[in-house]
């Protein structure tokens, strides 16, 4: 597993404007095949903190990878909660729902 500043350290040098994030992922994968998704993306947040003196193309082009891959793999993982309870019980006010 690479390190989130080795992932950080690529990403940087491989961000252009532009660039799809998909072509962004498969480049960092060439260079650390064992990274996942998520750790990329982590990595791109990473790189985005400590981006201290980086061109404002290299850091627009590195949160706008963060930002979208990081809102696809949230989207995917949401799932509305039913409500569990009785239909048309309420609990009692000011006080716990156990007798």
């Amino acid at each position: 597993m690479a390190s989130i500043e080795a992932l950080a350290g690529t990403l940087r040098k491989l961000a252009v404007s532009g660039m799809k994030p998909k072509d962004l992922l498969a480049a960092v994968r060439q260079q650390h095949p064992e990274a996942t998704k998520k750790e990329v993306v982590r990595a791109a947040f990473y790189a985005l903190i400590e981006s201290h003196g980086t061109s404002p193309e290299e850091t627009q082009s590195l949160h706008s990878f963060a930002i979208g891959e990081r809102a696809v793999d949230e989207e995917q993982d949401v799932r509305p909660a039913k409500l569990r309870g009785k239909k048309g019980k309420r609990a009692p006010e000011g006080g716990s729902a156990a007798h």
